[in-house]
């Protein structure tokens, strides 16, 4: 019986990602340790840890950062009321956002200022969340299931709009959204979906994989949301899965009757876990490894001129 490792493409760093990344290793090269961060980059400990060996000291609030010093804003974004402190606060900052998160706050703000009420799909106390209701607090209503729907008291029902989380399950999300149509059929939506191309690009992989696999692994962090949302897409579409922070975290009783084991990484996972899960795996007897690729993505957020000339 031949055993093969299943592995996702796309899987990993997202552009998002690898944007903020690029932003604090320039950074640190060119100011030296230390160099704060609010919050973690991204949310993957070993992207963190690295960071940290590096110089980089990751706060949870800006009254934790020496006056005058400069701060990156992480990955997630962060309410207007922040960078209104940075400013108090005489902090040099650098804003590591990803495009796709700013992108929503801008959305946000329009419909604030043409008055509407904004709900917002997410989950209650993730980084990007906070940052989002941040924009326009007194306007907008946090989502977190259908069952929500029911509950949101607005002004008027003829004006209201929907932005969401950039890493949701675009599945939980479409429900989400049909239940909003049908309590408010004057709503706005986005454009374009604000669920970003990669976390939508990693969700059809992982229901594929799920398809053709036993179990699934899904290499990530426990307060990744992405990650999270591929365990649970791919349990949905029929697989066991698992979410493991690296390779020495797979048990071998779980490949007990495993024939084929499916095997991606969250939008915060550097590749480097991937390959060092396939070694594992490939030592416990899965000896065939095969690539399956629904999308090609050729994305990326580059930093911009004006940052990358400062002095």
């Amino acid at each position: 019986m031949q055993r093969e490792i299943l592995v996702a493409s796309p899987r990993g760093f997202c552009a998002g990602v690898s944007h903020a990344i690029e932003i604090v290793d320039l950074i640190l090269e060119r100011e030296g340790p230390p160099v704060y961060v609010r919050h973690e980059i991204v949310h993957n400990r070993y992207v963190v840890e690295k960071l940290r060996a590096e110089g980089a000291i990751f706060v949870d609030e800006l009254a934790d950062v020496p006056a005058g010093a400069l701060v990156i804003f992480s990955a997630h974004g962060v309410a207007p009321s922040v960078r209104e402190d940075a400013k108090a606060r005489g902090l040099r900052v650098v804003d590591a956002t990803c495009p796709l998160v700013t992108k929503v706050h801008v959305e946000a703000l329009r419909y604030a200022r043409d008055g509407y009420d904004i709900l917002v799909i997410g989950h209650r106390g993730h980084v990007e969340v906070v940052g989002t209701l941040g924009h326009a607090p007194e306007q907008m209503h946090l989502v977190e299931t259908v069952a929500d729907v029911a509950g949101v008291v607005v002004r008027d029902p003829a004006r209201i709009a929907v932005v969401t989380q950039t890493t949701l399950s675009v599945d939980d999300t479409r429900d989400i959204v049909e239940a909003i149509r049908r309590r408010f059929p004057a709503v706005h939506l986005p454009a374009k979906d604000d669920i970003c191309y990669a976390t939508q690009n990693r969700q059809t992989a992982v229901k594929e994989l799920a398809r053709q696999s036993d179990l699934v692994l899904v290499l990530g962090s426990p307060t990744s949301s992405n990650a999270n949302r591929l365990v649970e897409v791919a349990r949905t579409a029929g697989s066991a899965a698992r979410l493991i922070e690296d390779a020495q975290a797979i048990e071998a009783g779980w490949l007990d009757g495993v024939t084929t084991v499916g095997l991606t990484a969250g939008a915060s996972t550097p590749e480097a876990l991937v390959e060092a899960s396939v070694a594992h795996l490939r030592s416990l007897g899965f000896e065939h490894v095969r690539d399956l690729t629904t999308a090609v993505e050729q994305v990326t957020f580059p930093i911009s001129r004006a940052l990358r000339a400062q002095a």
